[in-house]
């Protein structure tokens, strides 16, 4: 049974024929990118805009996996591995540089007097022992005095007298010292540098004051300008003044639509709410304000009776 002919058919539909393009992909294998820089075809980019960005991307995938085939490749335990190479592409950062630190009171005092500053090497010669010795730590040059075996003793030291503990205690010394003088440095750089911010910070101040003196001028501008029957609309205009918004005065009709009638019911209830006053109950009582209060009509009421009875007995 001859099966090529279907095996011809099945490999044709499932090959996919790649993009013919003038320029190959540049690959950058430490990234594991590849870059088309080739101009697209307008005509089918606007015929067929999803196949042929499909084409491209398959034509840049297939260059950038045959140039990873081609790499060295070296057996280990999970299988054959290769090293990329480093990335030629240059990516900006992800975060912003960090901000330069202030330079401390030595570091100015070099820059004005052009000291450069050179790193100590760690281990130093020494010419006793024709070898290289440490300059710190155990064994250290700088604790020679304190660990070696035989001392000179002045005539005028006391009897009691230890050269390694005194050598021992005026290192430490030192060390407290340039701790001391390294902490002074930092304070004041620290200081310089908050300084030079409560300036900012106060330029800041100032004119976040000078913006609220001018949001209140504009607005004294503003409430002037209403103050007139026209709101200021007739006033004179002054440079840079705001423009008013929102602010409407409406005028009613000297004759009303209703009639008459409907002028004469609102002249009627103007007239009413000045005779009865603005309503307001007093506590523990009923009496409301511009009203009358029964109790004491009641009272009066009383000792008028009880007066006109005797002015009739007399």
């Amino acid at each position: 049974m001859d099966v090529s002919q279907d095996l011809a058919e099945y490999a044709a539909k499932h090959t996919t024929s790649l993009l013919d393009r003038p320029e190959p992909a540049q690959v950058d294998l430490g990234l594991l990118a590849a870059f088309d820089n080739t101009p697209t075809d307008p005509e089918a980019y606007s015929a067929a805009l999803n196949p042929h960005l499909l084409a491209l991307t398959l034509a840049s995938t297939s260059t950038l996996l045959s140039s990873l085939f081609a790499l060295d490749t070296h057996s280990t335990p999970l299988g054959p591995v290769f090293r990329p190479p480093p990335p030629t592409t240059l990516l900006p950062r992800e975060k912003p540089l960090p901000k330069p630190k202030p330079p401390t009171k030595w570091e100015r005092f070099a820059k004005e007097r052009g000291i450069s500053h050179r790193k100590k090497e760690r281990d130093v010669w020494d010419e006793e022992r024709q070898e290289w010795v440490r300059r710190w730590g155990r064994g250290g040059k700088n604790k020679e005095g304190e660990e070696q075996w035989l001392h000179e003793v002045k005539a005028k030291d006391d009897a009691d007298h230890d050269p390694a503990a005194t050598a021992r205690k005026e290192r430490k010394a030192r060390i407290a010292k340039n701790e001391a003088q390294h902490a002074a440095n930092v304070a004041h750089a620290a200081a310089r540098a908050s300084s030079s911010s409560d300036a900012s910070s106060s330029q800041a101040a100032k004119a976040s004051a000078r913006e609220q003196r001018k949001k209140e001028l504009e607005r004294g501008l503003l409430v002037s300008k209403t103050s007139t029957a026209s709101l200021g609309r007739f006033d004179k205009k002054i440079e840079g003044e705001p423009k008013v918004k929102g602010v409407k005065r409406k005028f009613e009709n000297n004759i009303a639509a209703g009639g008459w009638g409907e002028e004469k019911g609102k002249a009627l209830d103007v007239l009413k709410s000045v005779e009865s006053g603005e309503r307001k109950k007093t506590k523990g009582t009923q009496q409301e304000e511009g009203g009358v209060s029964h109790r004491k009509a009641v009272r009066h009421l009383g000792r008028e009776q009880r007066a006109e009875k005797k002015r009739g007995k007399r």
